[in-house]
């Protein structure tokens, strides 16, 4: 299907779209990007502009020619599918790595995703949530509004921060982080409930979800046993 583009939308030079994406009034993207399929971007978004970084370059890519050089024009952005990018979102271009966002996810009113950031499936960011460089958000993780990233912190798979929080360190896959600085209050039960495990299997999850025992043997989904053998098998320092 075809790109539904609005006439005051600027596509720039090295932007790669897919098919059935709508792209709303006024909407700023500037390459390198590639974008999937099906996704909603509404007026006044910008994607791929230059990271905020005092040392480099700040091309205006939405309207000159990229050199092809990623020191110049930056490290590109890349964006999945069915994502719905609402009003004034802004992604910028990475500095070192290609920042990314999954698929399927919510980016609310003037949510911000920074340079090399890297943004699994699923993933909600509220109004006004704001990551810094280098964050590391991982699938199905629900940012609250006004929330705040410290850059290069990473966020586990299906971790709830809450609204206003401050977060200047990990948070692990499936908790709950409030406050400021943000500290973990509990287990995301209903986030688990949602993929499909029953009480016993939560209960039994406790532990190794707070860090205190190891990812027990139990019986999980198949994309949800993945996830978390991936988390539990994570680097434990990220760049």
């Amino acid at each position: 299907m075809a790109n539904r583009i609005h006439p005051t939308a600027v596509i720039g030079e090295g932007v790669e779209l897919g098919e059935d994406n709508v792209i709303g009034p006024f909407a700023v993207l500037a390459g390198p990007v590639r974008i999937g399929d099906g996704n909603w971007i509404g007026p006044h978004v910008t994607i791929g502009t230059p990271g905020e970084d005092r040392s480099r370059p700040h091309p205006a890519a939405w309207n000159e020619a990229l050199r092809h050089d990623p020191d110049h024009d930056g490290h590109g952005v890349v964006i999945g599918s069915r994502n719905r990018i609402r009003e004034y979102v802004s992604v910028h271009q990475g500095t070192w790595r290609t920042t990314t966002v999954g698929s399927d996810a919510y980016l609310l009113r003037n949510a911000h995703i920074a340079h090399d950031c890297l943004v699994g499936d699923g993933v909600t960011i509220a109004s006004n949530a704001v990551t810094g460089g280098h964050c590391h958000i991982w699938d199905g993780a629900n940012l609250g509004m006004g929330a705040i990233l410290h850059q290069k912190v990473v966020i586990g798979p299906g971790a709830m921060i809450g609204m206003g929080s401050a977060v200047r360190r990990e948070i692990g896959a499936f908790t709950i982080a409030v406050g400021n600085p943000a500290r973990v209050t509990g287990v995301n039960v209903v986030g688990l409930s949602r993929r499909g495990l029953d009480e016993g299997t939560i209960e039994a999850l406790g532990p190794w979800l707070k860090g205190k025992e190891g990812l027990p043997d139990v019986t999980l989904p198949g994309d949800l046993s993945t996830l978390l053998k991936a988390w539990d098998a994570r680097p434990r320092e990220e760049h």
